[in-house]
């Protein structure tokens, strides 16, 4: 794919030659078998015809708060998967009272491993990560743990916890982190690796790492400044300021906020809310969607937009495509399967 923008001549051949290994590396995120034949035509990626198509997670629906099947990992992570009206929509349920849900060597082995097999689940359309615990979203690193670390496994420790955000980041469908108490450190760091931020009025988040002469190390320092802008990042950064769901929604940390309910789990309503409008969607194209989004943000406009064409060529062989059509033609809903 590549051999023709090699032939360019100059810095023209080798900006071209750029973008066809982007956009190369954008197709090989799709998985194994997944190719894009032809050449990069100047700025452009010729048409794209896929190796084969995308078996994604087929719909389905939950009572509004129900749960279902749990699937049974330990209790400091309680990984659902809901029923009914919400069938598609996993949650993961973070469930350390007595740490403040802090990541513990044992909390990340047991969220990487959730991480791990949602990933390869084709049934899953949407991910909401929220906490089991009253006031609390997850307070960052464990420093008790961490204090009885030696220097020398800090640093393996804190690489850990940045590939299992990173994990999450890359999940193929759609994650939306609700946001019901403190989100500190790791915990803030947790909630921008997801889609979709959604908080309580309440509730307080912040990179609050220098006040312990560290700094983030879970994505933070790159997260947060495409998130919300590159001063303003620093601001907060340097200054360890902690916000509340107000301060949040105002500089655009967070897509919503909303008042705390009684029960405590007002950003989980609202994150259950925001998945249901995302079942009915072609999962194929929810799919394509997150990753055309997420790639082209990381390139210039013309290769993201190349990104872009080969993500949409994606869609044209679905069966899914064919079905909105004819659901269109026959004014119905349509009946999506993934295919």
């Amino acid at each position: 794919m590549a051999a023709a923008a090699v032939a360019a001549p100059g810095a023209l051949g080798t900006l071209q030659a750029g973008r066809a290994r982007l956009v190369a590396a954008c197709c090989a995120r799709l998985g194994p078998g997944w190719r894009l034949p032809g050449s990069l035509m100047g700025p452009r990626v010729a048409s794209a015809i896929w190796a084969r198509g995308w078996a994604a997670a087929a719909g389905g629906s939950a009572p509004r708060r129900g749960y279902s099947s749990e699937v049974k990992t330990e209790d400091e992570l309680r990984v659902r998967y809901l029923e009914e009206e919400n069938r598609g929509i996993v949650v993961l349920g973070i469930n350390r009272a007595y740490a403040k849900n802090s990541f513990s060597k044992n909390l990340i082995k047991m969220l990487s491993k959730a991480v791990d097999a949602l990933k390869s689940d084709k049934k899953v359309r949407t991910i909401i990560v929220r906490s089991e615990v009253p006031g609390i979203f997850c307070a960052g690193a464990d420093l008790k743990e961490r204090v009885k670390m030696n220097p020398s496994e800090v640093g393996p420790f804190v690489s850990k916890i940045r590939a299992v955000i990173n994990e999450i980041a890359n999940l193929p469908v759609p994650t939306i982190a609700a946001i019901d108490g403190l989100a500190l450190g790791g915990g803030l760091e947790l909630a921008l690796a997801c889609d979709i931020r959604v908080a309580a009025s309440s509730a307080k988040m912040g990179l609050v790492e220098t006040k312990l002469a560290i700094i983030p190390g879970g994505g933070g320092t790159q997260r947060l400044p495409r998130a919300i802008g590159m001063s303003l990042a620093k601001e907060l950064i340097f200054s360890a300021r902690v916000l509340d769901g107000q301060e949040a929604k105002a500089v655009g940390l967070i897509s919503h906020v909303l008042e705390q309910n009684q029960e405590g789990d007002a950003a989980y309503c609202k994150a259950l809310d925001l998945a249901r409008e995302f079942l009915p969607q072609g999962p194929v194209a929810m799919r394509v969607a997150k990753l055309a989004i997420n790639q082209g943000m990381e390139v210039d406009l013309v290769t993201g937009l190349a990104i872009e064409e080969a993500c949409y060529a994606q869609t044209i062989p679905t069966k899914d495509r064919l079905e909105g059509l004819l659901a269109f033609k026959e004014k119905r809903s349509p009946r999506y399967k993934g295919e």
